[in-house]
């Protein structure tokens, strides 16, 4: 590593200056008795203690320090070889204090972020491990039952051939949505962006929703009547997943004979706002930071009862993000939720 440093000329001055006036005064009072004090010898012996002073103070102090600082530079570089591998070595202190605690704000920041992945990588390791153990067990107990001589009693085995085909179903369902996430997040899952009529797209949802919704005894409604169609370009099989999901959730967390209310309404530029509004349950504010993680579910005791794969906002957060636009949720407990996304709008 090059030698650079900033020599610190200040220390050595004034230590210089100190140790002279302390040998001045003593030579002083030594010529003082002797009675032959000569003014220009006390001068030039003077000058010549305050520059051998100086220069061995200097030479020493920049040697001490530097050889110290040097190896605390090398061993900071294993650390953190992009920021300091091409840095210049500075003896200055204050300079070096800033450099040092910066490196360890920077360090301290990066020690939380890793305890926060931590933390999500260990609950959605957990998280994971449950929605897939569920089917997997289920399907297994019956399968196995069967195999222990069930599989003779043809009402027994219907049944239980039945059940065993939901929870494959189920983690079909599971790992197919992993599947797209992952594609979303990498960009290989491609969009196919057509134009399309927005309006038409809710009201096959409506449809798609009707019998879910009635069995809640929830309305599937629009704010208003849209005449005109309101045309929009985006991939509309994934805008319709989007619109899916969120209406599923609004009815599965809705009111008996609660409303989920749909509306369109120009935004900025040439974008437009969907909203989907409910009166249901409602989520707490601690909670709606949370909300697009993968399998996390704001009432962990009825929401697997509730079924779903818990993938479902985070996949209409990557869904609406990989158009390039804005998913919003605004919510207030036990009053309702309100999901928005923006599209960009055709004229």
């Amino acid at each position: 590593m090059k030698r650079i440093f900033k020599r610190t000329y200040k220390f050595a001055l004034i230590t210089s200056v100190s140790i002279t006036v302390i040998l001045s005064i003593l030579a002083g009072f030594y010529f003082y008795f002797l009675k032959s004090f000569n003014v220009g010898l006390f001068i030039s012996e003077v000058l010549v203690v305050f520059l051998v002073s100086f220069f061995i103070i200097q030479y020493r102090v920049e040697n001490f320090i530097y050889k110290r600082i040097k190896k605390i530079y090398e061993d900071v570089r294993i650390l953190d070889e992009s920021t300091l591998g091409q840095q210049k070595i500075t003896t200055n202190m204050e300079t070096l204090t800033k450099e040092v605690e910066q490196f360890a704000q920077n360090k301290k920041l990066e020690i939380e972020a890793l305890k926060i992945r931590e933390d999500y990588r260990k609950e959605f390791i957990g998280n994971v491990s449950h929605e897939l153990k569920t089917p997997l067990f289920t399907a297994q107990g019956y399968l196995e039952t069967l195999i222990d001589g069930a599989v003779n009693d043809e009402k027994i085995r219907d049944k239980y051939l039945k059940r065993a085909s939901k929870g494959l179903e189920r983690l079909i369902f599971i790992v197919k949505d992993l599947d797209m996430i992952t594609k979303l997040e990498v960009g290989d899952l491609n969009l196919e962006k057509e134009e399309f009529d927005i309006i038409e797209l809710i009201n096959n949802v409506f449809e798609l929703l009707e019998m879910k919704a009635s069995k809640q005894n929830i309305s599937l409604t629009f704010d208003k009547v849209y005449l005109e169609k309101i045309m929009v370009r985006a991939d509309k099989d994934r805008i319709q997943q989007v619109l899916s999901n969120l209406m599923v959730n609004s009815i599965k967390y809705g009111r008996n004979q609660g409303t989920t209310e749909v509306s369109v309404e120009n935004f900025v530029m040439n974008k437009i706002l969907v909203r989907v509004t409910d009166n249901g349950e409602g989520i707490k504010n601690e909670k709606i930071p949370r909300l697009f993680e993968r399998f996390y579910r704001v009432d962990k005791s009825g929401s697997r009862e509730q079924g779903g794969s818990g993938l479902g906002l985070s996949i209409v957060k990557h869904i609406i993000e990989a158009h390039g636009d804005k998913i919003y949720v605004e919510s207030q407990f036990e009053v309702g939720s309100e999901f928005s996304f923006t599209l960009e709008k055709i004229e």
